[in-house]
């Protein structure tokens, strides 16, 4: 993932929960030199709350671009994407208030359809936009992403489906350009499954004219999750959750009330952390059916999970044991679990062997994980992870997203004090992770 700029906010267990998630929304940024001071060896126990899911928070908050009527979201997690998100589509013209967990947003003129370099660059989700300024407002003028630590993420399926509901594109200046008089439904095949452009095209296909049919379309839930707010503002669209979607255009929508799905990967990086450690934690607000490929190698490793009183409550009473997996699109095991369960591997009876089909370079987690005391060995995209008696605490530094949270997974595990640095990238995608780790018994502190 891109790195943020990200202003300085000093954020400690101190200060109350909610109040720090609500400084970091009004600064839109947390410290670029912060970093989780983790003293490792204590077993989880507690409970704590699951937050809405920041990969189906982004394209829905992005969706009000979409009507003029004021869109209600609920759920959406205090993440530092989420408020890149708001910084874009305030510049567009979109009125927004946002309390707490709850952002309403009015898009009743758009008097700006430009997404700049300086937003885009810091969040690829930006691309998002895209698509509904097209759709609405007949033209687009957005930055092209920038490179991403973890390998390419070509916009082109994009740019081909907006092609082929009739935009008319060039790339200019570093920007793509789209104009179009009304879109108009049409069969498109993309050449890769693509989740982001799934839920590009999904949104554009909504104000098209006539029916459009995405074929080899992404199936996560996150992308179930949009349909269900597309649907409740109006659009029509079949077979979200599949690889075929149909999406009858209609001439507007309007407003509507949706509340985001709760995040399956902050879920599964907690049930992980469990496995690592040792302990018996309740999440309460998981939903175990977006899940199913991750509580099976769980279940492998030896946790006892189960869902009771709307929670879903991991035991774990011994040495975990090594897994094996591959990652692929869902429902088959996801990406962003991967670093999770390479550090799960690190402290595991046996060896397993993970190997990476999504990213080319999303390896870059081993060598931080070795300074732990990993034994991991890399062939291709397949990593070996013969599991040690103990981890031992040392630096180490995240260099994306989900490789911050196996280094917190690592650490929870290892023996003595280990400091994760560039924090930042944590905080894009888990909201205030070092509160719920404290919840739960961890010693887990931020720091300059």
């Amino acid at each position: 993932m891109p790195d943020s700029h990200p202003a300085t906010l000093r954020v400690t267990r101190a200060v109350q929960f909610r109040s720090s998630l609500s400084q970091r929304a009004r600064a839109g940024s947390v410290g670029a030199m912060d970093k989780l001071k983790i003293h490792g060896g204590t077993r989880l126990a507690g409970e704590i709350t699951v937050s809405g899911a920041k990969n189906a928070a982004l394209p829905i908050l992005v969706a009000s671009l979409l009507t003029a009527d004021e869109l209600i979201i609920d759920n959406v997690p205090q993440l530092q994407d989420v408020a890149t998100t708001l910084k874009l589509l305030k510049q567009m013209g979109v009125a927004i208030e946002r309390d707490g967990t709850t952002v309403r947003l009015k898009a009743s003129a758009l008097t700006n359809t430009k997404a700049p370099y300086e937003l885009v660059k810091t969040m690829r989700a930006s691309i998002l936009v895209l698509g509904p300024l097209v759709a609405r407002a007949g033209q687009a003028y957005v930055s092209l992403p920038g490179g991403c630590a973890i390998g390419a993420r070509p916009v082109d399926q994009h740019i081909k489906g907006l092609e082929a509901l009739g935009a008319t594109i060039r790339i200019e200046n570093g920007f793509v350009v789209a104009e179009a008089k009304r879109l108009r439904g049409v069969r498109i095949l993309t050449d890769m499954v693509t989740v982001t452009g799934t839920k590009n095209l999904m949104m554009a296909a909504t104000l098209a004219h006539g029916e459009t049919i995405l074929e080899n379309a992404a199936r996560e839930p996150e992308v179930v999750d949009l349909a269900a707010a597309l649907n409740a503002m109006g659009a029509r669209i079949r077979g979200a959750g599949t690889d075929r979607i149909a999406i009858e255009g209609v001439e507007r929508l309007h407003g509507a009330r949706h509340r985001v799905m709760p995040d399956r990967i902050e879920t599964g990086t907690f049930l992980s952390a469990v496995v690592a450690t040792g302990g018996h934690v309740a999440l309460r607000g998981a939903a175990a059916e977006n899940l199913e490929s991750v509580l099976v190698k769980l279940r492998e490793a030896g946790a006892q999970i189960d869902a009771q009183n709307g929670a879903l409550r991991v035991r774990m009473d011994s040495r975990p044991r090594a897994v094996s997996l591959r990652t692929a699109p869902y429902p088959d095991f996801p990406t962003d679990m991967q670093a999770q369960f390479m550090a799960l591997n690190c402290v595991a009876h046996g060896v397993g062997a993970i190997t990476e089909t999504i990213f080319e370079n999303r390896f870059m987690h081993v060598s931080e994980l070795q300074r732990l005391g990993a034994n991991i060995t890399i062939d291709g995209n397949t990593a070996t992870v013969r599991g040690v008696d103990k981890l031992a605490g040392a630096p180490v530094m995240a260099t994306d997203l989900r490789a911050s949270a196996s280094l917190i997974v690592a650490a929870l595990a290892a023996e003595g004090e280990t400091t994760v640095d560039r924090i930042y990238h944590l905080d894009r995608g888990y909201e205030s992770m070092e509160h719920k780790l404290a919840a739960l018994g961890a010693d887990v502190v931020r720091v300059k």
